[in-house]
């Protein structure tokens, strides 16, 4: 008879098929030589080409033992992305959800962490009846049958999985392993593998190095993978020469060469790719015709890369140095950018340096079109953030403020325009004598920091006539959210006498989703407690980010868009 664990594996791999009774195929990207390479780009590049024929899946796998990355600093990781149900989630499902245009899941993010996790609560269950445990088989099993499982679920036609890391990191060995597998489980002619590495470019004797990628491959294929197609990523394209040498040294065909080179944008991608017959490759190995094209993404290329106008925004928040910590901020610019024809040409400004005297607030958004104050946790860089808010104010500077955005609008606007001096987030200044922001009453028992804040898709009713309502063209918005402080119900009042206007709020009435001042005051003053970069694609932009670059244009150019 056989074990809980050989039974449910042996079930799991019969789930292979589609609802046509085809079988699941599966892509598989690994990357090498250093990270940071662009492996989510390229898969959601590769996902979008076999989107116009299959429902594509991703699935991210990260070697950190965090069990998702929530509580990391957006300094270690980048930005953490916030799916509909609330799963806080690799970056990289950003480019996934813009490229491919669907809500993913948190399942669909795998760590080392929820691996080991649920390895061990299994063990201590006598789940394995008494086997020792180990890496190989009870790891890679546990990952294949995830893998299996949501293959199955989601009934996909095409199964994505990005590996993170580099080959011959000892965190990500238990997926690569487990991908190595899998190609016996499934059927060589189900699955392909795609290889991202590094092709240098030595200026001091004007050539392209291929050996940092031969090396690379070299120890993929020592893991048992050897790949169907080679992504090198370089500053300009791979000469013939450097094609035919990685053809030839890493045993792929002169055409499963792609060139990966760097991009005015990332939406060129899979125009790049498909160029360069990445469409063939594929068609050939899963046996089907491509089907529709890229017309309307190209349009939209165009426009970024050839705008009819431009404006300059300023984000002004603490995490500047890693551009990675706003990745879903900047792609909403420029995703409303390409729909109104117009460039944005972003400046990161460190509101710590407000505080510090480095610079002015004059001297650092004097020239702006318009002005963003995004996330944020903790007192660091706030009373910058403010000073930016006052000036975007007064200044009539459009102006969106983000979720910690919005609390901080309007702590300036009690002190400043409803003569509250003290007026402060408990979160900046626990001892505030008007804490016209303050920590929800639900998370004020909350000890565990991982997922337990307000998070996911929350339903807002919109105040008919207001800003808001007109670029949702509803009186209803469904935003993700990620926060643990609110406006305080008991200062709604003294902030709307004083002309704040409360133009969303949650279904029961008592948390503020969006405020705004009236156009008489302000061309575009719009902040929300929610997240709406996290929805925005390139062919659909968020309603709040259009509205903010479309004031923007009028404000520079003083017509109407």
């Amino acid at each position: 008879m056989p074990s809980k664990e050989t039974g449910a594996k042996a079930r799991v791999s019969q789930r292979q098929s589609s609802p046509s009774g085809h079988k699941t195929k599966w892509v598989i990207v690994t990357g090498g030589v250093v990270s940071g390479l662009g492996k989510g780009t390229a898969s959601a590049s590769i996902g979008k080409l076999l989107s116009r024929n299959f429902k594509v899946v991703p699935i991210k796998c990260d070697g950190y033992l965090n069990v998702d990355p929530g509580t990391m600093n957006p300094f270690e990781h980048g930005e953490v992305f916030v799916l509909e149900d609330g799963g806080e989630v690799d970056m990289d499902f950003g480019h996934y959800e813009r490229f491919l245009d669907i809500n993913c899941k948190k399942e669909w993010n795998l760590t080392t962490g929820k691996i080991f996790e649920s390895i061990i609560r299994k063990e201590r269950q006598g789940f394995f009846l008494g086997k020792t445990v180990q890496v190989i088989p009870h790891v890679t099993n546990e990952i294949k049958a995830r893998w299996l499982e949501i293959a199955n679920s989601e009934k996909a036609g095409v199964v994505l999985i990005e590996i993170g890391g580099t080959i011959g990191d000892i965190e990500n060995s238990w997926f690569i392993e487990a991908a190595r597998q899998l190609k016996k489980e499934v059927g060589p002619e189900n699955i392909l593998y795609v290889h991202l590495s590094y092709v240098p470019y030595v200026r001091s004797i004007g050539q392209q190095k291929t050996k940092p990628a031969q090396r690379d491959v070299e120890t993929l294929r020592s893991l048992g993978i050897l790949p169907d197609v080679i992504i090198g990523r370089s500053e300009e394209d791979l000469t013939a020469e450097s094609k035919q040498k990685i053809a030839l040294f890493c045993d792929v065909s002169d055409e499963a060469v792609i060139s990966g080179k760097d991009i005015e944008t990332i939406y060129e991608v899979p125009v790049m790719f498909e160029e360069q017959g990445m469409v063939s490759l594929l068609a050939r190995r899963f046996g089907f015709s491509p089907a529709k094209d890229l017309t309307a993404w190209r349009n939209l290329i165009a426009a970024i890369k050839a705008p009819k106008y431009r404006v300059k925004v300023a984000i002004c928040g603490k995490y500047t140095v890693l551009n990675d910590s706003y990745a879903s901020l900047i792609e909403s610019l420029r995703h409303a950018g390409a729909n109104l024809n117009c460039g944005v040409d972003i400046t990161f400004v460190e509101t710590t340096d407000f505080e510090d005297g480095k610079v002015t607030v004059d001297s650092a958004l004097h020239s702006m079109d318009a002005i963003i104050v995004p996330i944020g946790f903790g007192a660091r860089g706030v009373e910058g953030k403010i000073s930016a808010v006052k000036f975007a104010r007064e200044r009539k500077v459009p102006f969106l403020g983000l979720c910690f955005g919005l609390q901080l609008a309007v702590v300036e606007f009690a002190r400043n325009v409803c003569g509250l001096k003290d007026a402060n987030s408990t979160e900046a200044s626990p001892k505030t004598s008007h804490p016209v922001v303050m920590i929800l009453p639900e998370q004020r028992s909350v000890k565990d920091l991982g997922g337990t804040m307000r998070l996911g898709a929350e339903t807002a009713q919109l105040r008919k006539g207001s800003i808001v309502a007109e670029l949702y063209r509803s009186n209803v918005a469904v935003e993700r959210h990620r926060h643990r402080y609110e406006v305080n119900p008991k200062y709604h009042s003294v902030l709307e006498r004083n002309g704040l206007v409360i133009s969303g709020s949650s279904r029961n009435g008592k948390l503020v989703e969006f405020i705004e001042l009236p156009q008489s005051a302000h061309p575009y003053f719009t902040a929300t407690q929610a997240h709406p970069e996290y929805k925005s694609r390139l062919e659909r932009p968020s309603p709040l980010y259009y509205g903010l670059i479309r004031a923007a244009i009028e404000r520079k150019y003083r017509l109407k868009v």
